[in-house]
């Protein structure tokens, strides 16, 4: 899969178990693949492309995935050991209000390729019974780490689940690293290694108080956002204030951990969130959330390096698994469809 921080894409080779209801998996190998320099400069210019321009591009892009997929069996010496590929691709377009998600990346391509079994297009039934298509890793929290009440991705955009009064809760929370890297990237750096550049700033209440007001925090859940709300409203405004960025990193920073702190209820009894996603290696980041979940009787947990990078592809695996299967693999009651779904379109890549 390719996230919405757009680093590159992430690769992993799972093996997944269930016995007697019970969910497990194992890791066994993993890499992320950066975009080479064609691929970094279109992907965030592909909502401009005609209707013929971006169906090519999604063919050529589900090409180039083939052929790194294909790279990773081999240099894994995975050959006849794969027994289906679950693809989630990139989205360029997400509008659920419209019933309408795109994701780049023809999985017939990578299907023909690679000769196997490969399950693309994963939100579109969500989308189509009026859910948001987003989030839908929960499928995979509640079956693989049923211990923890909250888990939070930090990714290009930051989502939280929660489980309360035996349900499962989802949503988009606000643009995460998408944003960061971006202001990163004017201080001549893709990402902000620890957090170190938002360390050294101070933090703009102005910029603060702004970044707050957006009407999005205010929206009930399902809801969901679109990799065009960070950059296009979040940094555009940022970029309005006339500070360092330095300063810029800390307030959003700050910004983010508030925004986690405030969708999450007091805790009568201690709970524990799982944070995953690159947003995980940020030390600065981790310690200002932290900060505001202590007063929320909320403990902050790390998994080991691989969970926190991999998570969302290993999930993206279970939910290829579940549709092979034949089950239900979207939960409606956290995207706000009609019922839970069976979703993915099947392509058979054998002679």
């Amino acid at each position: 899969m390719s996230g919405s921080s757009m680093d590159g894409l992430d690769i992993i080779h799972t093996t997944i178990e269930e016995v007697a209801g019970t969910w497990s998996f194992t890791i066994n190998h993993s890499d992320c693949i950066p975009f080479d320099e064609k691929w970094h400069a279109s992907l965030p210019r592909l909502t401009a492309l005609t209707g013929k321009e971006l169906l090519l591009a999604h063919t050529e892009f589900g090409r180039w995935m083939g052929n790194v997929i294909h790279d990773f069996i081999i240099k894994n010496h995975l050959e006849h050991k794969v027994h289906l590929i679950a693809s989630h691709g990139h989205t360029v377009f997400h509008e659920p209000q419209q019933k309408m998600t795109f994701q780049l990346g023809d999985g017939a391509s990578i299907a023909a390729i690679n000769r196997l079994p490969v399950i693309s297009d994963l939100r579109n039934m969500d989308i189509a019974l009026g859910g948001q298509g987003a989030p839908i890793v929960p499928i995979g929290e509640k079956y693989f780490w049923n211990e923890f009440h909250y888990f939070l991705n930090i990714g290009g955009i930051c989502n939280i689940t929660m489980h309360q009064e035996n349900k499962h809760i989802a949503f988009d929370i606000c643009p995460a690293n998408r944003v960061l890297n971006l202001l990163c990237n004017e201080l001549g750096k893709s990402y902000d290694h620890d957090g170190v550049e938002a360390a050294k700033g101070s933090l703009n209440e102005d910029l603060l108080n702004t970044l707050n007001d957006f009407e999005y925090y205010q929206k009930p859940y399902p809801k969901s956002l679109s990799n065009e709300f960070g950059v296009d409203i979040v940094f555009q405004k940022i970029q309005q204030f006339a500070i360092s960025n330095q300063d810029k990193l800390n307030t959003y920073c700050e910004h983010i951990a508030m925004q986690i702190a405030n969708v999450c209820p007091a805790e009568a009894e201690p709970k524990k969130m799982m944070i995953t996603g690159g947003g995980g290696f940020n030390q600065y980041l981790i310690k200002r959330i932290s900060f505001y979940l202590k007063n929320k009787n909320i403990e902050v947990f790390l998994p080991e390096q691989n969970l926190i990078e991999y998570k969302e592809a290993l999930i993206m695996a279970l939910i290829g698994v579940l549709r092979w299967r034949e089950e239900q693999n979207a939960l409606g009651s956290v995207t706000g469809a009609t019922r839970n779904s069976i979703g993915g379109a099947l392509w058979m890549g054998q002679d």
